[in-house]
């Protein structure tokens, strides 16, 4: 039921970073925000397991699954950035 909650949690965080980090270089598209979102939310409570904030069966709370949606979309901002350089 964990991997469920992370990724409902996810979802909301997805939405809620994609408004606090609008960009021209960031997934415009509701479903790339949403993964984007869920991968934030796994990253988050995996690495918070690692660090100690987490138990092994807890999951990352909204607030650490909007940070760690934010850092994937600064990630895939960046990425997207340099690939979509053209000179016209």
């Amino acid at each position: 039921m964990s991997i469920i909650w992370t990724i409902i949690i996810g979802f909301v965080a997805g939405v809620i970073a994609k408004f606090l980090m609008p960009g021209r270089n960031e997934p415009s598209g509701f479903i790339l925000t949403t993964i984007l979102g869920i991968v934030g939310a796994f990253v988050a409570t995996y690495l918070g397991q690692a660090i100690g904030w987490y138990r092994a069966d807890e999951g990352a709370g909204l607030i650490g699954a909007v940070v760690g949606a934010v850092i994937v979309l600064f990630i895939y901002g960046m990425i997207a950035g340099r690939r979509s350089t053209t000179t016209y």
